[in-house]
């Protein structure tokens, strides 16, 4: 059995939050994935942070966020940030954040990546192309991570593998989303 990538305090956290709030998980990455861009909606709430992160620790996945790296270097709270997933990029050296993500993956063999892609918890019709493109530059899928409020579900859609084409591609992630139902619907994807 593979060791848990988890620490034990937090997966008894996650478990105690999805108990409490009587979620449950609904699909999980696929074993085969190493490496992959997770993106997670509708985000229409400060909850979803806290929802997302419990289904991931849950689910054993070391999902990473990306963070100017002096967060990561602040005394105590630079600890907390890494260990909730921090991954700091340094800015200074590369003022492209696809790019950043893009090293990020060449230089790991196993990483997944969060992204909000709609950047705001408010309703956004046009979302970030950055996550797309650090994919499709790193060659690696893109995974739809959600949370659905109306079921009290979170859990991981399909892989979606860009093709280049990303208007059709992004078209084919907004309608897995449609189907998911966020904190508040009206912020959600249409």
């Amino acid at each position: 059995m593979a060791a848990r990538k988890t620490s034990t305090f937090w997966y008894y956290i996650a478990k105690a939050i999805f108990w409490v709030a009587g979620w449950k998980l609904n699909g999980v990455v696929p074993p085969t994935i190493k490496k992959s861009m997770m993106i997670a909606a509708p985000h229409t709430s400060n909850w979803d942070f806290i929802m997302a992160r419990a289904a991931f620790f849950l689910m054993d996945v070391d999902v990473r966020l990306t963070i100017k790296k002096e967060w990561t270097t602040i005394p105590l709270l630079g600890g907390l940030v890494r260990s909730l997933g921090g991954l700091a990029v340094d800015r200074s050296k590369n003022n492209s954040l696809v790019d950043g993500m893009v090293q990020l993956f060449d230089e790991r063999d196993e990483l997944v990546i969060l992204i909000t892609p709609e950047g705001t918890r408010a309703y956004q019709p046009r979302w970030r192309k950055g996550f797309y493109f650090a994919a499709l530059g790193a060659g690696v899928p893109i995974l739809l991570g959600f949370l659905d409020y109306k079921k009290k579900e979170a859990g991981v859609g399909p892989a979606i593998y860009p093709t280049g084409d990303y208007e059709a591609d992004l078209e084919k992630i907004k309608a897995f989303y449609r189907t998911k139902s966020g904190r508040f619907p009206e912020k959600g994807v249409r």
